[in-house]
């Protein structure tokens, strides 16, 4: 596993989830060789990082047309270690890596019913001001949630 940059242990990393979203592998999600698509995992990554964040309650708030603040995509990548079919379970898991000011760095881990790892990403998220596009600082209480999903908060 030393070719994904942002794991260094990939044993302690993978023991560091405990948010998941399951996912079941759609007929339309894969290609004509009967494995998952790769643009897919960036929806499921999608999917979950909205059940991650519903999970500690931003999301409720993100979505309130007089909320101040928004959730946009910085960057996002995926590296793809073994092939995915059609009609498979796969978890899709979500941590909060590291927090900056306005911002979070998720990694992502989709894992098959039978245990292996199919797939990992990681991504920033920027809280932004709907009004003006620059990033807002989380709130404390914001940070303390974060900081409790993350467990490598130095």
């Amino acid at each position: 596993m030393s070719r994904i940059s942002y794991i260094n242990d990939f044993s302690v990393w993978e023991a560091e989830f405990e948010f998941f979203h399951p996912v079941k592998v759609r007929f339309s999600e894969t290609d004509m060789y009967g494995h998952l698509n790769n643009t897919v995992p960036f929806i499921y990554f999608e999917v979950a990082r909205i059940e991650f964040f519903k999970s500690i309650g931003f999301m409720q708030e993100w979505l309130k047309p007089q909320n101040v603040t928004i959730p946009v995509v910085a960057d996002l990548q995926c590296d793809f270690l073994k092939q995915v079919f059609f009609d498979e379970n796969i978890k899709i898991f979500v941590k909060a890596y590291s927090i900056g000011n306005s911002s979070v760095d998720l990694h992502y881990m989709g894992k098959s019913d039978a245990g292996s790892v199919c797939f990992t990403g990681r991504g920033t998220m920027v809280q932004i001001s709907r009004k003006t596009g620059e990033s807002v600082p989380w709130t404390e209480e914001m940070k303390v949630l974060l900081q409790r999903e993350n467990k490598l908060m130095k």
